[in-house]
């Protein structure tokens, strides 16, 4: 077994800090304190088992000076840097254990999202009621919101903190047996209006590759491009790139600029499709922006509206895709289901819209420079169709396997 490290500012976060550590180390844990504070201070004497904060900022690429600069901004700025090059260097880690307010979180939780998936990690904060998204991003960190301040403790801060301790010490010391999977992974996108497709795919392939479903809610396609860019992913189906969607209308569940990157950079076979590029995503009714209340919109659930995409935006969602698929130098099949983008876009649904899907196919087969790599292949077919699954399929399996399909 490992370590837990249990990381935190000691001149302001001491009680608590060793607090946790004391429950965890009392479980037969082993534990070390990560003192992550950007201002000088001398050792105590419960420090023993305590890495200092002048160990961690030594991590950083430019040094110690880099960090202690007596201003608080860019002194935490440079000590999230010095963190994440101080714990991806340990090879000794069982789980990291994170506690701080909004600025201890936004210096631990970087450190955190560059640690492997699986790795247990888990951040105590004042801020995790709130949108925890920039702080976990594609990473599997577990939020804790404290409740009360982490200003000493208290009769609620001692429960929430010994769930969380008790909690690390369980996944620290029952770590899941390595289980050795022979087939190659590939990464696949999902929302709720693809899951016919996704679902049929999954099980064309289930027998030769581990197929790794993503939610894509714009961390979820994060994720898959971190696991695509660390080499675990063979290739990427990208059914459902409906999150491009909501980064150029201000939707809920954006991707960043860099959605499509990973094929870019590792050359990874590629089937891409218009999946949910038919909706842009919203919270509640009354939360959708002024400007879009008169258009199309369909409650998916109390908490998610749906607004179809117009011409417009099609357009641009087209010019947008084709523009990063150009840049891909692997093995590329981007599909065009004539059929519909998803369960709601169909004759007699509420987004069926032939003039906005056309308006996003003419903008592809404009904007892509198509090769005997990069291909447009329309279909007649729905996204939820079987045939279109199975083609998708079909055709992944070729290109993994090196035929020119």
């Amino acid at each position: 077994m490992g370590r837990v490290y249990i990381v935190g500012t000691c001149d302001t976060k001491a009680v608590e800090l060793r607090y946790v550590h004391d429950l965890i180390t009392g479980q037969g844990v082993p534990a070390v304190i990560v003192d992550v504070s950007t201002a000088h201070r001398a050792p105590g004497p419960d420090d023993a088992d305590t890495i200092p904060p002048t160990t961690v900022a030594a991590a950083h690429p430019d040094g110690t000076q880099a960090v202690f600069t007596r201003r608080r901004g860019s002194s935490i700025a440079a000590m999230a840097t010095a963190l994440r090059h101080f714990l991806c260097a340990r090879n000794d880690i069982s789980g990291v254990l994170g506690i701080g307010g909004s600025g201890g979180t936004a210096l631990v939780a970087p450190a955190l999202q560059e640690l492997p998936l699986g790795l247990p990690k888990m951040m105590v904060s004042t801020v995790a009621s709130g949108n925890v998204a920039p702080y976990v991003g594609g990473s599997d960190i577990a939020m804790v919101y404290s409740v009360t301040d982490m200003e000493g403790l208290n009769r609620l801060s001692r429960r929430i903190l010994a769930n969380a301790a008790n909690a690390m010490a369980g996944m620290a010391s029952h770590l899941p047996p390595a289980l050795h999977d022979p087939r190659p992974a590939v990464g696949l996108t999902m929302f709720g209006v693809t899951t016919p497709c996704v679902e049929r795919i999954v099980s064309d392939l289930d027998d030769t590759f581990d197929c790794m479903v993503f939610h894509a809610t714009g961390t979820g396609g994060r994720a898959m491009e971190r696991m695509a860019d660390s080499g675990l992913l063979a290739g990427i189906i990208d059914v459902t790139t409906t999150e491009i969607c909501d980064y150029l209308s201000g939707g809920i569940f954006p991707c960043d600029d860099d959605r499509l990157g990973a094929a870019i950079r590792t050359g990874v076979p590629y089937v891409g499709s218009c999946g949910a590029l038919d909706m842009v995503n919203f919270g509640a009714p009354d939360t959708v922006p002024a400007h879009y209340r008169n258009r199309r919109l369909v409650e998916h659930n109390p908490q998610i509206t749906l607004m179809r995409t117009s011409v417009a935006e099609c357009r641009a969602i087209g010019e947008w895709i084709g523009d990063r698929l150009n840049q891909c130098r692997g093995e590329v099949r981007f599909f065009l289901p004539e059929g519909g983008f998803s369960l709601l876009d169909r004759m007699g649904e509420p987004f069926y819209d032939p003039q906005a899907d056309h308006a996003l196919f003419e903008a592809l087969e404009r904007t892509v420079e198509q090769t005997p790599r990069r291909r447009l292949i329309p279909l007649p077919y729905g996204v939820n169709d079987a045939a279109f699954a199975d083609t998708l399929a079909a055709t992944f399996r070729s290109l993994f396997n090196g035929e020119n399909t």
